[in-house]
């Protein structure tokens, strides 16, 4: 069957490489996105039987734009596209209502694979971390609870991006004050109180790149 697929990722090449695998698939690409705002608002407008996203995007990243569109555009089915393997990782995102999980790593079937089984109601991961994942689930492995709100992660990953407060403010379009007692508050939070903790931080929980 033909699906309509909304495609995120901020490497324009990756993009163009996806449409055409995709296509030539009998898939139509209705839209790309180069950040995670950009798809939810693309999500919002076009709702895509499925959207592509990868997991680091700038501005917003693939998972908390995944949990944004699922929460405007419920009817679409979220593919995340990524370098992590951790098993930490694709149980966040199984939890969060993702429902493939595809490493870049993987040839170009496993794709076209996820997005088979994803529009039947099926859930996909890629073979190489399937295992570790199904053996995590029955140790009932926890998830580790984050401690930040989603529009605390959001501005998060914008502070570990190299952004100001005032940049912040105006990205967001809230006050100063606002962006200010948010940046607080999350330094409380996580008790790290320098932007080189927040950039490792961020890192290490794959809400920003290096």
């Amino acid at each position: 069957m033909n699906y309509r697929v909304l495609l995120a990722d901020d490497h324009q090449i990756v993009r163009e490489g996806l449409r055409g695998l995709l296509e030539r698939n009998g898939q139509k690409v209705v839209g790309e996105a180069a950040d995670g705002r950009e798809a939810i608002r693309l999500a919002r407008s076009l709702t895509p039987d499925i959207a592509v996203l990868d997991v680091s995007m700038p501005l917003l990243n693939g998972l908390d734009a995944a949990h944004e569109i699922q929460r405007h555009v419920p009817t679409t089915k979220i593919i995340l596209l990524t370098m992590y393997s951790d098993k930490s990782y694709v149980l966040k995102a199984l939890h969060g209502g993702v429902k493939g999980y595809v490493l870049k790593t993987q040839a170009s079937e496993d794709l076209m694979r996820a997005v088979r089984e994803v529009m039947r109601g099926e859930v996909y991961i890629s073979p190489s971390v399937a295992g570790s994942v199904v053996d995590a689930y029955l140790g009932k492995t926890d998830v580790d609870a984050d401690p930040l709100t989603p529009r605390e992660r959001q501005i998060l990953q914008l502070i570990a991006e190299g952004n100001t407060t005032k940049d912040i403010a105006a990205q967001l379009c809230i006050s100063f004050k606002t962006a200010e007692s948010h940046r607080s508050r999350i330094m409380k939070k996580l008790d790290i109180h320098e932007v080189t903790g927040i950039v490792r931080y961020a890192i290490r929980r794959g809400i920003a790149q290096l």
